[in-house]
């Protein structure tokens, strides 16, 4: 298999990591704060509005399902440093490649799990993570195992105090993969917010969205304030607009898991 760490030769020491012609991440391990893709941003907004905000004494726990080049990973260590992280990534030639190429900083409170991501969920034990950032592909698509109920089950089961789950995923109008998604978050967690840029609200072209659970409110004001600042900024639905977005979609089972949609004739952005 050809490397997949590009480097990028406008900025030295930066990569991309590559799957043909998908770009699925970009570090630059001299700035950790960069974040280049507009859903990783926004990831971010989410983490700095919710449980980043936590007296900083508390030393947070975050689960990552998905690794690539680990770009969230390494802004949380250095945005919060003493957060213990764990990333399962089942793709362990690619993370040898990340170590070799990109390794991660000493002390960095990353930790490496060769599994995959329901095998990672199920090994946690109860009451053990702030958030759980799932961002995962099997090439272009998110394999629906993670997705389902008992998935999701399994992500509140292992939650404490705030209990954030962050969930990116890829869809077009009317969105019915994403909504039985949301669905099933929205089952589980008190507060749910959908966001993604207004393009791919109105239905005009395929991209991400952020599904957001968390049994606290998220502060949603602060998040559209930072997002409107940016080029790409997203539209948030909170509330009863995520209600009748869900509509009536039924959550994801076991028994009938399906990945999310082949992308169709846009760019988009994985982990």
């Amino acid at each position: 298999m050809p490397d997949r760490l590009v480097p990028d030769d406008t900025v030295p020491g930066a990569f991309a990591v590559r799957f043909g012609d998908t770009s699925q991440s970009w570090v630059d391990p001299a700035r950790p704060d960069f974040l280049a893709f507009e859903y990783v941003q926004h990831i971010a907004m989410v983490l700095d509005h919710t449980i980043l905000d936590l007296p900083p004494d508390d030393r947070l726990r975050i689960i990552h399902i998905g690794g690539a080049g680990m770009s969230v990973p390494r802004w949380v260590a250095h945005r919060r440093p003493g957060t213990a992280q764990i990333v399962c990534e089942p793709d362990v030639e690619l993370t040898a490649e990340v170590r070799r190429k990109l390794p991660l900083p000493p002390r960095s409170g990353i930790k490496v799990r060769d599994v995959d991501g329901r095998s990672g969920l199920t090994a946690m034990p109860d009451a053990y993570a702030d958030a759980v950032i799932l961002d995962a592909f099997d090439g272009s698509q998110v394999p629906g195992e993670l997705v389902t109920a008992q998935a999701l089950d399994d992500i509140r089961r292992i939650g404490r105090g705030p209990e954030l789950v962050i969930t990116n995923v890829t869809d077009r109008a009317p969105f019915r993969w994403a909504k039985r998604v949301a669905a099933g978050i929205a089952e589980r967690w008190r507060h749910v917010i959908v966001g993604a840029e207004a393009p791919v609200h109105k239905g005009k072209r395929f991209g991400n969205l952020l599904l957001v659970g968390s049994t606290t409110r998220p502060d949603l004001g602060g998040i559209r304030r930072e997002s409107g600042k940016l080029p790409f900024g997203y539209r948030w639905l909170d509330g009863r607009d995520v209600r009748n977005w869900i509509s009536d979609a039924e959550p994801f089972t076991d028994a009938d898991a399906e990945p999310s949609p082949e992308p169709s004739g846009s760019k988009l952005w994985f982990s």
